[in-house]
């Protein structure tokens, strides 16, 4: 993720002069070279800090958003309903994932620039931010963190259910819960990273 950032966030050389990273093996090597190996978890304790109440938000999204739905309690949801369902874990998960996200993205480009490091860590990140403009600037780039979770959790949730169902309906006999539901999340994170 760290290579993929700079690579993204890379300034554009003078005229006659290389860039600063040739590629992505470049960049690698650069980093380790100059940071260490660890240079390449930068700004990662930020989205790992926020997993578990990120899974939280996205799990009770999912069910506040299928609890809305149903017509009776044992009603069974169609997949655009289920997407929809999805939908709501992305739009409550953001709260989390938008400022990790941020933080993160600070924290790999600032080692990457060259310049004083302006960031000592995830902490001093998010009380810098809000010191510069408060809960907005925590919250910058949340739109497109929105634009990226939505619809990649209405997919998640609804490739999921269509796997299990289309499981169930091949092996009826099927004693192996614990592989169709390995199988259905795996597919599921695959539509999820297409999508997002």
């Amino acid at each position: 993720d760290t290579i993929k950032v700079r690579l993204q966030t890379m300034p554009r050389p003078a005229p006659g002069q290389p860039p600063l990273y040739t590629g992505t093996f470049d960049c690698a090597a650069k980093t380790i070279k100059n940071e260490g190996f660890r240079g390449l978890y930068k700004g990662m304790t930020a989205p790992l800090t926020g997993v578990a109440p990120i899974f939280a938000l996205c799990f009770a999204g999912y069910a506040l958003g299928k609890r809305v739905q149903q017509t009776g309690e044992n009603s069974k949801l169609t997949y655009s309903q289920i997407a929809i369902a999805g939908s709501f874990s992305g739009l409550m998960s953001t709260v989390i994932t938008a400022p990790g996200e941020r933080i993160k993205c600070l924290l790999q480009v600032q080692q990457a620039s060259g310049g004083e490091r302006k960031y000592k860590g995830m902490l001093d990140t998010g009380v810098q931010l809000y010191k510069e403009g408060g809960i907005r600037s925590v919250y910058k780039g949340s739109c497109a963190t929105l634009l990226r979770d939505v619809p990649s959790n209405a997919v998640y949730f609804a490739t999921y259910e269509a796997f299990q169902d289309l499981i169930k309906q091949k092996f009826p006999n099927m004693q192996m819960e614990v592989l169709s539901a390995i199988f259905s999340g795996g597919m599921s994170g695959i539509a999820y990273w297409v999508v997002g």
